[in-house]
């Protein structure tokens, strides 16, 4: 019998067009000789069922259910999760599903909740000799001093929303006059923001994912952007050269791959997750954790499966189990 899957895409954050593109490009490769799926488009209280036709039918949050066009109600086994931002990457989608015993593809409720805030996570990983960013945490109605800002962190720096992905509020700030504008632009996308030194050095990425019981060790990759940063254009419209595997030195692969499987482990991780770094010489700096990251065609943890030999296809069914 086929396992049954909700395909669970959109949300309500920045991030949902990047999220549907995501959804679009996971249903096109998931195993139909294995799964039945259905595509789930969940947006504020609005949570329907694609149907191939066209039309929509809405899940009953009871239980997640739904009743399709024959009279059955369908009752799923699991929910992939490919919703970036809230509320399928920070928890709450996480909890809801813990609560009505339906498994899912990702983090904990906890886990997501603690990695989907920088800040949080930076302070959960400040014990394991991980390399750090120093920072500066402000809330909304915070007051500040950019001179004192300036004169802790240096310039250039990193303005960025605490929560949040894609680059969305994100500004590399080169002048002290900078600075309020982008702290507001940051502050548009959420409560909270991070203001971050900045480390000269070079972008990898490196996901993870589990597998008959073991940590599948991924290639790592370099990312060049055409821009300041590894910013939305990059990310999403070509502006960045992305370079899979890395032409690193095998012992420094080595190592984020290694750092990768320690923080996933410390953090208790469960599912895909992609870990951003800043490398200068030897050192490597953790910048970030995405517990949903981007599954587009483009995307970078999409790239690394194909590098590491196997198919889209291969890696959802190892994933759905």
């Amino acid at each position: 019998m086929k396992k049954i899957v909700a395909l669970v895409y959109g949300g309500d954050s920045s991030e949902a067009e990047v999220s549907v593109k995501s959804g679009k490009h996971v249903a096109s490769h998931i195993d139909r000789e294995r799964y039945e799926f259905f595509e789930v488009l969940v947006k504020g209280r609005d949570w329907g069922v694609q149907m191939e036709d066209g039309s929509v039918i809405q899940i009953d949050k009871a239980d997640f259910s739904f009743v399709d066009k024959i009279g059955r109600r369908v009752h799923f086994d699991i929910a992939l999760i490919m919703i970036h931002g809230t509320p399928g990457e920070n928890g709450i989608l996480e909890a809801y599903f813990e609560m009505i015993g339906l498994p899912s593809t990702t983090c904990s409720s906890i886990v997501s909740a603690i990695t989907f805030d920088k800040y949080a996570c930076k302070c959960y990983l400040r014990d394991t000799g991980i390399l750090l960013a120093r920072e500066v945490f402000m809330r909304k109605g915070d007051s500040f001093s950019v001179e004192e800002i300036v004169s802790r962190l240096g310039l250039p720096l990193f303005v960025k929303p605490n929560s949040g992905g894609s680059s969305f509020g994100v500004t590399k700030v080169k002048r002290a006059e900078d600075l309020t504008g982008a702290i507001e632009a940051a502050f548009s996308e959420g409560e909270t923001i991070l203001i971050e030194e900045c480390i000269n050095g070079r972008e990898m990425t490196n996901g993870v994912f589990q597998a008959d019981g073991a940590l599948v060790r991924l290639p790592v990759t370099e990312i060049i952007s055409k821009n300041e940063f590894f910013d939305y254009e990059a990310k999403y419209l070509g502006a960045s050269q992305e370079i899979c595997p890395a032409a690193i030195p095998e012992r420094l692969s080595e190592k984020i791959i290694d750092m990768s499987h320690k923080m996933y482990h410390y953090l208790g991780c469960k599912g895909v997750v992609r870990m951003d770094y800043i490398v200068k010489g030897e050192d490597v700096y953790f910048l970030e954790i995405n517990t949903v990251p981007g599954m587009t065609e483009m995307s970078l943890v999409p790239q690394q499966i194909r590098a590491a030999g196997m198919t889209i296809k291969e890696f959802l069914t190892k994933l759905l189990g």
